[in-house]
């Protein structure tokens, strides 16, 4: 196996040398921990349900992206909850590093659809850790509250099988269908990442300012079920 160094590196987004992160990993995992997977598991949980999920609070300044910003304000979208659930276990000495695939979602909220002009989501993150040897796919990107709303099963992680979007609903409608995968990454590709979406979605600014501030999936999700 190739230097495995570069993916247990500290960055400016990856960045477990500030404070706040270190005592999220720690008040999750204690020092009495060892085996990997079971810290990456229990990592997994408090990442996909501490913090919440929500599409509208993208913020294309770079430092929102990373996850000491994500822990001062719980909420966000699924690339910077990827990065901190890759720099706690970064942190714990398990390697990580951050994909980005392009998606269509089947059940999006039509409000945000409508935002967007589409119910492909680019530029969806998700992180691989290395446990046992192998690289394993992790999405902590829904919280269980907000699946439950949306009625898809919140995803579990066990360490050793990937740890993807469902394909399809409970109730067999169709969920999350992958598009295009543009690989792994050491560190966020801050650049690539933001022109991305801008040629994506090169209206959205403005609709986030004009229809997205202070508005949330889960709100959208349950006045759908009102």
């Amino acid at each position: 196996m190739s230097d495995l160094s570069v993916y247990l590196k500290s960055t400016p987004y990856f960045d477990f040398d500030e404070a706040s992160v270190r005592a999220f990993a720690d008040a999750v995992v204690d020092s009495s921990a060892i085996d990997p997977v079971e810290i990456a598991t229990a990592l997994y949980l408090a990442v996909r349900d501490d913090i919440r999920y929500n599409p509208y609070s993208f913020d294309k300044d770079a430092k929102s992206m990373s996850a000491s910003w994500v822990l001062e304000h719980k909420s966000t979208y699924c690339v910077p909850k990827a990065v901190l659930l890759g720099a706690v276990a970064r942190y714990k000495r398990i390697p990580s590093r951050l994909g980005l695939a392009d998606v269509r979602n089947h059940v999006a909220s039509p409000q945000f659809v409508e935002m967007l002009g589409t119910n492909v989501f680019a530029m969806h993150g998700y992180i691989e850790l290395f446990l046992e040897g192998k690289w394993v796919k992790a999405t902590p990107a829904f919280n269980a509250e907000l699946c439950e709303i949306m009625g898809v099963a919140p995803l579990e992680f066990n360490g050793r099988e990937d740890s993807i979007f469902h394909e399809f609903t409970d109730d067999g409608r169709k969920h999350m269908e992958y598009l295009k995968d543009y690989g792994t990454f050491d560190d966020v590709p801050y650049d690539f990442f933001v022109q991305s979406i801008k040629e994506a979605y090169p209206h959205m600014d403005a609709f986030i300012e004009e229809y997205g501030v202070g508005k949330s999936l889960e709100q959208d999700m349950a006045a759908l079920k009102s």
